[in-house]
């Protein structure tokens, strides 16, 4: 079976949706010969259909190619209706975050009988591969998190833990951008239920850089056996491998699904390993590029400003 990857390209006419083949890019719709196929979403909410076109057209694509280098590549995800971040969810990470607040280690949840557990974030944070991320007026401490997406293909409602991964359509990557310095809302003291700002942290203008495309599903044997490695400027910083997780995404989707219905195109953000910069006290600041990988996706980079 020939292998492709789903992505969203600028064209004169607005965003459309790509089947990208080796190093060129055709327009899914005119390779699939399916109208529908013209955006990304529109593919995703009709996966269990859409999978086999893009397949077959991945084998003897119609319409014009175009090479890679010229496409004008978007987040592949233009907009979920929502986007969904999984909290401390790295042994490796939550050790280094317990040294730096000079507490014991977390036992692990399992243990203690806790699930996972996910905040939000705004979709229209979104930004694709290249964009360049203003960095927020309101912060001077925002930290860089790679993270492995897991992108919904299929509505999930109370998914058993052994059936939840047949629901994800695809893997991409997330840089999952976070102003440290505004998480808390002084002086609240710590035991106020309104001390954190989810918002102010998590969802500032570009604080979700995703890309630079959508691997499907059945190309990634085991997403928990993944290497994931990001560089700021060239320095790397964050060195790991997804079998780290706490929770596995399996976990995460079983558990999501008992709260809420989750839609083809909604983005699961995985956690994120230990190399933050809050644990380096290094933080972003203009002109850095941030690149990050992910084994058996791609790359994504970015310019902060």
């Amino acid at each position: 079976m020939t292998s492709y990857k789903l992505a969203t390209y600028g064209t004169s006419s607005g965003p459309r949706a790509g089947l990208v083949l080796g190093d060129t890019v055709y327009d899914a719709a005119a390779a699939t010969g399916n109208g529908a196929d013209a955006s990304v979403l529109a593919i995703l909410e009709d996966w269990a259909r859409a999978e086999g076109r893009l397949s077959a057209a991945a084998a003897k694509p119609k319409g014009k190619a175009i090479p890679l280098t010229e496409a004008a590549l978007l987040a592949p995800v233009l907009y979920p209706s929502c986007v969904y971040c999984a909290g401390a969810n790295y042994t490796d990470h939550m050790l280094e975050m317990a040294n730096l607040h000079k507490i014991a280690p977390a036992p692990d949840p399992h243990q203690v009988g806790l699930k996972p557990w996910h905040f939000i974030k705004s979709p229209r944070a979104i930004v694709g591969p290249g964009a360049e991320v203003k960095l927020p007026p309101h912060s001077k401490a925002v930290d860089w998190e790679v993270e492995l997406v897991a992108v919904i293909g299929r509505i999930a409602t109370r998914v058993p833990l052994e059936r939840a991964l047949d629901h994800v359509a695809g893997y991409t990557i997330a840089n999952d951008l976070s102003a440290r310095d505004v998480m808390k809302r002084d002086p609240l003291p710590d035991s106020s239920p309104f001390k954190y700002d989810w918002v102010a942290q998590k969802c500032f203008d570009g604080a979700c850089p995703l890309g630079p495309w959508i691997v499907p599903a059945r190309a990634i044997a085991d997403p928990q056996t993944l290497d994931l490695k990001l560089w700021v400027n060239g320095a790397i910083k964050q060195d790991s491998n997804t079998a780290k997780m706490i929770f596995t995404l399996a976990e995460q989707l079983s558990q999501l699904s008992t709260y809420v219905t989750l839609y083809p195109g909604d983005l699961i953000l995985t956690g994120t390993p230990s190399g933050v910069g809050a644990a380096r006290r290094e933080f972003l600041k203009p002109g850095d590029t941030v690149k990050l990988w992910i084994e058996g996706i791609g790359t994504l980079e970015n310019k902060m400003a």
